[in-house]
């Protein structure tokens, strides 16, 4: 499987053939727009940084995490050959109150298991670590303000024990408007990382077997 990071919370994943854009950002963020070949186009919630779907090539369907503002569970649907479900959370820590709710994505492909934790706002309850499961790779938001910081980053993932991590939703010199903080903060009260480039491969029999963070660039 390959994971291709374009900025914010922005990712083309690659799994048996089938290539799913996730939360493609607008012009607002500040990175320049790629025009991305995509067999589906994923949406967590309806905010401008992550419904562009124009990014996307031609016009591919688009998986909607929200109808009419709530969290539509999806179970297992097929996506080409990626299975596609998801989880309900919110935007914020006071149920939804201040930013709406939130799509955690979960991706199955290749006897993987892909989280896409979107602008999560809040920890996680033990009914939302169940049904996320055991994943092997999350995308995890660290730049405060909007999402959950560098510190809950860490507590969450200490919930959900993956094997790798990827940060998302901080700011870079090409977001560099956002009040949203680097990530930095997150690389601090994390401990070991590395940088694996633009794009990564993952194989599940070379995965880690204690947790890595895995810093991604978005060019």
């Amino acid at each position: 499987m390959q994971i291709t990071y374009l900025g914010h919370a922005t990712f083309l994943l690659e799994g048996d053939g089938t290539k799913l854009l996730i939360d493609p950002y607008d012009e607002k963020v500040g990175y320049p727009i790629p025009s991305v070949d995509a067999d589906a186009v994923l949406v967590s919630h309806e905010h401008g940084d992550h419904t562009n779907v124009a990014m996307a090539k031609g016009k591919p369907p688009v998986v909607r995490g929200l109808s009419d503002g709530n969290v539509r569970k999806i179970a297992k649907q097929p996506v080409g050959k990626v299975a596609v479900s998801s989880v309900a959370t919110h935007h914020d820590d006071t149920q939804g109150s201040q930013r709406g709710n939130n799509t955690v994505f979960i991706l199955e492909t290749e006897g993987l298991r892909v989280v896409h934790l979107a602008d999560l706002g809040h920890l996680l309850n033990d009914s939302q670590v169940k049904d996320i499961g055991h994943p092997d790779v999350v995308m995890i938001p660290v730049g405060g303000y909007y999402t959950i910081d560098a510190a809950q980053a860490k507590q969450v993932l200490d919930q959900l024990q993956p094997k790798v991590v990827i940060p998302m939703h901080y700011k870079t010199e090409a977001s560099a408007k956002l009040p949203i903080g680097s990530v930095d903060a997150f690389l601090g009260v994390i401990g070991q990382t590395k940088n694996v480039g633009h794009t990564v491969t993952v194989d599940r029999a070379k995965l880690p077997t204690t947790r890595e963070v895995w810093v991604m660039s978005w060019k």
